[in-house]
């Protein structure tokens, strides 16, 4: 009778495993079969740390159960000394393995830091192709906004919204920034995620070494249409690329500075969108947050502060200092955010964001203006 119960109920475990698997049915091993030799390295240097810490964790467990078994209370084992108190043997096995295994991860950790530092060139292509000091790298700018990703192929004269494209075994150099808020570039298949952070630029080295169309998105929650923040990278035969180009070309439209000022406006769900041409040195406006008119850059500001100021004169000269992508006084943005799929039209400035900070603060103070807000103290 008990045999039959245990045969029962063996099958019935055998049929509830599928089920038992569905949810690991969701699971992308992209990690760990990436794309590009970046990813790649990173992947093994998951799996030997992960080895290294399982020598010293697999034997505890094993020996946490073997002392449990051998001095249980109906065992009787001969040799079991409660009064036992040292072991010189014992105690070199039990602290010499993790030491050395703590250097091993330690030399590792240091080694991988400065060959996969993503400011760093990469040197290779794969295992066995060097990178050629005379190869040319792909150059792609990108923008996060609120909720897309620009892309700006500065050599190329083109650009896309969710949506790039890059040669198989071709360097390629991102530079990133963000329009408003900080974000998280990541494609799993070709490197590890950066920081995109507005006013800043930071740099990613990467390569992809066999054709696909992998997912690439934003791993820094940054509001309410982060979810879809999303983009498709294809990497593609050199014919292919030349393909994709000339679609893009094809598309006949210009991103220039007005172009750029309606597409960072807030919006969900866009889909993949080209622009035959864009305006030159736009990354360099939308780095240092002056692309619309009028705007003062950023490095601009900064040269002028660094040689010591502009004078006195300049103390009133607040025009164009409010940076692309802040918020009013007020509390307003700007522009109405726009719905899924759909880019926000500008809807003009409220009264309150008409005025820079400093210029509200010219009147007397505790005289109000005609918005209500209070002058500034002098210091």
């Amino acid at each position: 009778m008990t045999v039959r119960r245990f045969l029962d109920r063996s099958a019935f475990l055998r049929r509830l495993s599928p089920a038992l698997l569905l949810p690991l049915g969701g699971c992308d091993w992209i990690l760990m079969n990436p794309a590009g030799d970046v990813a790649l390295q990173q992947r093994n240097l998951i799996l030997i740390s992960t080895a290294l810490m399982l020598l010293i964790i697999l034997p505890v467990m094993a020996m946490t159960v073997w002392f449990a078994w051998r001095y249980r209370e109906k065992a009787q084992a001969k040799d079991h000394d409660p009064d036992w108190d040292h072991s010189t043997t014992l105690e070199l096995l039990i602290w010499s393995a993790p030491l050395l295994i703590i250097i091993a991860l330690g030399a590792i950790t240091w080694t991988s830091t400065h060959l996969l530092d993503p400011y760093r060139p990469i040197e290779r292509i794969d295992h066995e192709r060097k990178v050629d000091p005379a190869a040319k790298r792909l150059q792609v700018e990108v923008v996060a906004m609120d909720w897309k990703w620009l892309f700006i192929y500065p050599e190329l004269g083109i650009a896309t919204v969710n949506e790039m494209a890059a040669p198989v075994d071709q360097p390629i150099e991102f530079k990133i920034t963000s329009s408003s808020i900080m974000n998280s570039f990541f494609v799993p298949a070709l490197a590890g995620q950066i920081y995109a952070m507005p006013g800043m630029q930071t740099v990613l080295h990467a390569v992809a070494n066999k054709p696909g169309n992998f997912e690439g998105f934003s791993a820094n929650y940054s509001g309410a249409g982060f979810s879809n923040m999303r983009f498709r990278f294809h990497a593609l035969d050199k014919a292919g690329f030349d393909q994709w180009v000339a679609k893009v070309k094809a598309s006949g439209a210009s991103l220039d500075r007005a172009a750029y000022v309606k597409l960072e406006q807030p919006s969900e769900k866009v889909p993949p969108i080209y622009f035959g041409s864009v305006e030159p040195h736009l990354f360099h406006a939308a780095l240092n947050m002056c692309v619309q008119p009028g705007k003062k850059c950023m490095d601009a500001v900064m040269m002028t502060d660094a040689r010591g100021g502009a004078g006195k004169e300049s103390a009133r000269d607040t025009e164009g200092l409010r940076h692309d992508g802040t918020i009013d006084v007020g509390g307003f943005h700007p522009v109405e955010p726009g719905r899924a799929g759909e880019i926000a039209q500008p809807a003009g400035m409220t009264p309150a964001a008409e005025k820079t900070p400093a210029e509200q603060g010219h009147q007397a103070p505790h005289q109000q203006d005609q918005d209500g807000h209070e002058g500034h103290h002098g210091m």
